[in-house]
């Protein structure tokens, strides 16, 4: 059985306050992009260890801990029926670039584990189980644009549909330190929520919807903001880093190409 883990951009982020069990609370949308991963589990033919296999972009870090394993072993838990199985992940979604490729892929592995063994989960179960992963995963669970407030936990599905927009998404390649940008930030409550502004016309977003992260990520690595700017030079109505970065993606009302000038290491994507 396959899936086609997505990911999202978030429009704007307002850190608001430092919680007692330190986290951040925060105010954002997210807003689910069509640009995927591809996700296989089948069971082992032979007893053992379930095992993963990946390909595609390079995932840092050791694979036994893997999100998708990790996914795998919060159910077996509560399940200890679930046989052993091989967990195929094609990586086109770049790690660590604020959006959230990794929280997808943990989200649509319990998922696609509830599916396939009929572990009857409903969806609020599955929200619980996501919540173990990772502050981005519930988000995966609904897939729908929502306005998320507390750690990210907190859902309000939205409507809004930008279907009308072409949006480009560039990543430089640069990873950002999501601990380091948190500790970068100072929290503060905004005059307006992003609730009320986003209920306004893409074409004014520009002045009102910020990102907190932008300030010490712009700072630190200036290849970053010089992107963001591109993109307004370009014709974008709204262009923002995306989460913690480093992803930088513009809202047009027309047709656009990437510039030529973009270095080659550039991870380009065009949704329409």
């Amino acid at each position: 059985m396959v899936v086609f883990p997505d990911c999202k951009i978030n429009i704007g982020l307002n850190i608001t306050s430092k919680r007692s069990d330190g986290f951040h609370n925060i105010e954002t949308i997210f807003y689910p992009i069509q640009w995927t991963n591809v996700l296989e589990i089948t069971g082992k033919q032979n007893s053992g260890l379930p095992a993963m296999h990946v390909s595609g972009l390079e995932i840092q870090g050791d694979p036994a801990e893997n999100i998708c394993l990790k996914a795998y072993y919060l159910l077996k838990k509560d399940f200890p029926q679930l046989p052993s199985v091989d967990i195929y992940l094609h990586k086109t979604i770049p790690a660590g670039a604020g959006l959230g490729g990794g929280s997808a892929d943990g989200a649509f592995t319990l998922k696609l584990l509830n599916t396939k063994f009929n572990l009857g989960l409903t969806g609020a179960q599955l929200l619980q189980y996501s919540l173990h992963l990772g502050s981005d995963c519930p988000f995966f669970i609904y897939n729908k644009p929502c306005f998320a407030s507390g750690r990210g936990e907190e859902m309000l599905p939205i409507t809004l549909d930008l279907s009308a927009y072409i949006i480009m998404l560039v990543n430089p390649g640069i990873h950002v330190n999501t601990g380091w940008a948190f500790s970068n930030i100072k929290s503060s409550q905004p005059a307006k929520s992003i609730k009320h502004i986003i209920q306004q016309p893409p074409e004014t977003w520009k002045y009102e919807i910020i990102n907190d992260f932008e300030s010490p990520v712009f700072a630190k690595y200036p290849e970053i903001a010089g992107i963001k700017q591109k993109m307004y030079d370009l014709g974008a109505v709204y262009a923002s880093m995306s989460g913690s970065g480093s992803t930088v993606y513009g809202i047009f009302a027309s047709d656009i190409a990437a510039p030529k000038e973009w270095p080659k290491h550039y991870i380009q994507k065009l949704i329409r």
